[in-house]
């Protein structure tokens, strides 16, 4: 059994009136939005002890101790403190990473992301 390989047609790329038969893209530049920004806010109850506050502050959001030491203090009066500034995925990631080790030390301690006002 003997097939023919179909052939292709031959098509010539548009002129460009030059005569060299080159093609020029033109190029589109595109503005590109930065990404939305997410802070995280921890919220105050009556069980979480400062002293946690202080570490998961240090360890999840790279604060000294006196800073540390300042938001939660921040967060006790208040009731809340904003403890970092991320784009929406890395905002989430942090509060699942302070949710959670909350949760395994057995405190209530809550922490949300929410979008910041322009």
């Amino acid at each position: 059994m003997a097939t023919n390989k179909p052939t292709k047609p031959m098509i010539s790329p548009p002129s460009t009136g030059d005569g060299d038969g080159s093609v020029v893209m033109e190029r589109l530049t595109q503005k590109v939005q930065p990404p939305s920004m997410y802070q995280v806010v921890m919220l105050n109850d009556d069980y979480t002890p400062m002293e946690f506050v202080v570490v998961v502050i240090q360890e999840f959001f790279g604060k000294d101790l006196e800073a540390a030491t300042q938001i939660m203090l921040k967060i006790h009066l208040d009731g809340r403190g904003v403890c970092g500034v991320y784009s929406k995925d890395i905002a989430a990631t942090k509060v699942d990473q302070v949710m959670e080790a909350a949760h395994k030390a057995g405190h209530p301690l809550q922490c949300v992301s929410e979008p910041v006002d322009l």
